[in-house]
């Protein structure tokens, strides 16, 4: 059964001439750019996982400098976006100028993630015309071929011309169409890793605000001052 459907494919793709290989080359690009980019993104995913479940705790706790360590040895690209905000932090920044720190890092990180995508569909495209260019190349072989036949052949000749010149098209609309579905689930992934994030970046903004805001209170406690209580006789 696999060597018959072997047989077939490697019949159908000599049938289909010399646009055949180019589509070929295509296809093996864009896969290869959606396994890399599939990988990436699930290694960024798990990581981002692993580290906010570490980052949270500690910025609950107001613990700064025990997250300050943590994010320098961490290689999650949401530990990049912090260390650039709790620097500001730690050097006494306002909560506006981290905050803004946590928006320049994400956008620093979105090219990352973004990156090499778009080529899935440019290469669905390049597949796709790759394959109509064969069959009108094809179809022009044909007819030019069937013009000089003898008049008994012409049909058979042409009928059998124009459906190897198909053959091209079907192989570009093969190749395109699954490229375009990874492109959409890879699109998707960024975008939700992106959204988690922007909601971590919110997070992390309270976070801050509710620690400044303890530390302010517990400041102005610490500076009043304590009142001598007597009792009457």
């Amino acid at each position: 059964m696999f060597t018959e459907l072997f047989d077939t494919i490697v019949r159908f793709i000599q049938d289909g001439g010399l646009f055949m290989y180019p589509i070929m080359i295509t296809l093996a690009l864009g896969l290869g750019i959606a396994l890399e980019r599939y990988l990436y993104l699930v290694m960024v995913k798990t990581r981002n996982r692993i580290a906010w479940n570490h980052i949270q705790p500690l910025m609950l706790q107001g613990k700064i400098k025990s997250t300050m360590e943590y994010v320098r040895n961490s290689n999650a690209h949401l530990s990049k976006m912090l260390i650039y905000a709790l620097t500001h932090l730690m050097n006494g920044r306002r909560a506006d100028d981290v905050e803004r720190m946590l928006e320049e890092g994400l956008m620093e990180i979105i090219p990352r993630l973004e990156k090499r995508t778009p080529y899935l569909a440019t290469f669905a495209n390049i597949a796709t015309l790759l394959g109509l260019l064969g069959t009108i190349l094809g179809l022009i072989a044909a007819f030019s071929a069937v013009a000089n036949a003898d008049p008994a052949e012409k049909a058979n000749l042409l009928s059998s011309s124009i459906s190897v010149a198909m053959n091209t098209t079907a192989f570009g609309l093969v190749a395109a169409i699954p490229l375009l579905l990874l492109h959409a689930v890879i699109t998707t992934k960024t975008a939700e890793i992106i959204d988690s994030m922007d909601m971590a970046t919110v997070k992390l903004t309270n976070l801050i605000a509710i620690n400044r805001g303890a530390k302010q209170k517990l400041e102005e406690r610490d500076d009043k001052p304590v009142q001598q209580v007597t009792l009457g006789s």
